[in-house]
Formats: C-alpha cells, structure tokens, sequence
C-alpha cells in the first residue's frame, strides 16, 4: 500500500493533478470559500470530497448522472453551522449526540463530525483502489477523548464505491457512540422504495415530533399520521406526495447470511441509487425525505447507532453504542448506483432478506 500526505497549503484556486494511477485521477482544488476539496475519478464514479472539513463527500456522480441531493448551496462553505453549507450527499453525523438538540443537551445539530476540521489527511492506494482517508480527534476535558478515521474507496469499472468510519476510544471511561451515515441521494418523480425491512407500521416508523429548526405547512400531520398508519404510502415517490420539509422514518432493517442489508431507489427507466450496510454495526436506521422549492434530498437508509432526537433522549432510551476505554468501534458501508440488470438482482435479493 502506498500513502500520500495531504497538507492544505498543496491546494489553490487552480485544479491541479495530485495523482494518477492509470484507472483513477486525483486532483485538488480550493473553493472561493477556502474550503479544500479533492475530486476522485474513475470510469464510472467522480466523487468531490472535503478532506479537512469532516471529510464530506460533497458531490457524487456514477455513469454522468449526479446523485447528490438539490439544494440551495452550490458550494461548501466555511461555517460552524451545520445548516449554513448543508448540501453534501454524504455526512459522517455524531458522536457525542445526534440529532435536533433537546433542552437538556449542549450539542450542535448533529454534534461535531459534520464539519470536524481534519488535521491530517492523506490518498491511499492499495492494488486497482483509491482511498481518502484521515484523522480527527475530538477530546474534551473530563468528557471526551476518541479519534476519528473515515475511508472513502473507489475501484475502477465498478458503480459502488466503500465509505467507512473507525473510531477509537482513547479514555478509560466508556464512550456512548450517537453515529448516523446521512447519505443525501436525489429523489425522481415515481421513484420506487425497495429495502430490506418489514413493510409494516411496527418495523416503518414516522417520526410525529416536529423539530425546533422546522416550520411545517398546512397538512403536514395529516400526512404524517396517514404514514403512520400505512408507510407504503411513500414506496412511491409520486411529485404530489407532501415532504415538506421533511419526513423522517425509523426503519427495522434486515441483514442477509453474508451480514448486508440494502435499500435503494429504483428510477422508472430500472436502473438504481443503492446503499449497503451491516446492521450488526450500525443496529439502527433512519430514512430522510425532504422536497421542497429549493431541496430534493433523499436518504434512502441512514446506518445509525442511535435516534436523532437529541443526546439526552437517546441516553434516557439507551439508543447508542457502548464503546469500552481503548477500544475500537467500525461501520462500513458501500454506496452508489447499479445499472437495470444488477438493480433487479439486488431487489430480489432484498425481497428474500425481508421475507417478501
């Protein structure tokens, strides 16, 4: 395996090569808002990733087509604010809480891994693979200690590419891990839902608590208790379906004999938006819809170890991971987009995981 540093300075306003394996480019660029970013490309895959600002996939593009949610920020920006530059398709959300912030809690939405700044960073490439990876450390006195190390690996000639997160507790004191991979794909009219869950109210969840940081219409829990009492109202992504400005599920998902669970967004034309997990790491799950004038975002399942109801919630329901004194806990996760052939395989392989 071969690994090269990244520093901040190597990057300008100019885009510039960093590496080329042959199958895969490498370059690097700088935003007019100082934020860093390296563009991966393969034959098939081009990711835009962030690597000091919480090592976001910013854009994703498999085959030409973007998949990453519509929204109103065409760039990153340098902010602190989780919702002043929320437009990336892929997020590392957590550790520390998760979620809107109760009253009782401290943390920011989504606490600090959305825009966590990367001290260290560096490309890997190991055989026909390209990886991104790096390492942030999040210590509070008397609180916190853990170090963060995600990987972002592209191979040639595939649509799928592997996203993953390590993290290490560095303290004594056990460390409860709030983790959520919010993986933000483009919604299409008549887009169809497949995953491997029960497709029934105790296994599909609504959430029916309205956020501090949401206004809803109009309508809005009417719809939310029609969902309630029958999910498979939104299997269909029809365009007069009210996702306004939100909808968020809890989801019981399913893993088959090789550990895996999916879930994907079939377009009409039958090729697919897909993502992977193992539940055995990542026990719980989440969906997102939001389609509004300026945002389309879809996430088709969020692999998570607790709510998003904010820390105090979740520590009240024991909804999180206990991660030991210098232990190790890891979610891996693979992303992307098949073509009609695989897409129909994989939904039949998800129909046999549920039981369908």
């Amino acid at each position: 395996m071969m690994r090269i540093p990244l520093r901040p300075e190597q990057f300008g306003d100019k885009e510039r090569c960093l590496l080329e394996t042959g199958a895969i480019r490498v370059s690097g660029f700088q935003y007019d808002s100082g934020v860093q970013a390296v563009r991966i490309v393969s034959d098939r895959v081009e990711l835009i990733c962030l690597p000091f600002f919480g090592q976001q996939i910013w854009r994703a593009r498999v085959d030409g087509r973007d998949l990453t949610m519509a929204s109103m920020f065409e760039t990153p920006r340098q902010t602190t604010e989780y919702l002043e530059t929320y437009g990336a398709f892929f997020l590392h959300c957590g550790l520390t809480g998760l979620g809107a912030p109760g009253p009782d809690d401290a943390h920011r939405l989504h606490a600090e891994l959305p825009l966590a700044g990367y001290d260290e960073a560096w490309l890997e490439v190991s055989g026909d693979a390209l990886s991104l990876s790096g390492r942030y450390q999040h210590s509070v006195a008397f609180s916190t200690n853990y170090l963060a190390t995600p990987k972002v690996t592209v191979k040639p000639g595939q649509g799928l590419f592997d996203v993953s997160l390590e993290v290490e507790n560095l303290r004594q004191a056990p460390l409860e891990v709030m983790y959520l991979a919010h993986a933000n794909f483009r919604p299409v009219d008549h887009g169809r839902l497949v995953y491997a869950a029960k497709y029934a109210p105790e296994h599909v969840r609504v959430r029916q608590s309205i956020p501090s940081h949401i206004s809803p219409p109009p309508g809005y829990a009417d719809f939310i208790g029609e969902l309630a009492k029958d999910p498979a109202r939104h299997h269909v992504l029809g365009p007069d379906l009210g996702f306004d400005p939100e909808v968020v599920f809890a989801l019981d998902m399913l893993a088959g004999e090789d550990g895996w669970s999916h879930g994907m967004q079939m377009h009409p034309g039958g090729h697919a938006d897909v993502i992977s997990h193992r539940p055995d790491q990542a026990p719980m799950a989440g969906r997102w819809i939001s389609r509004t004038g300026d945002q389309q975002g879809l996430g088709i399942v969020f692999p998570a170890t607790a709510g998003v109801e904010g820390r105090a919630a979740e520590l009240a329901k024991g909804a999180y991971h206990l991660l030991p004194g210098r232990e190790h806990w890891v979610v891996e996760m693979r992303m992307g987009a098949l073509g009609a052939d695989d897409a129909r395989a994989l939904e039949a392989r998800i129909d046999d995981i549920a039981g369908r």
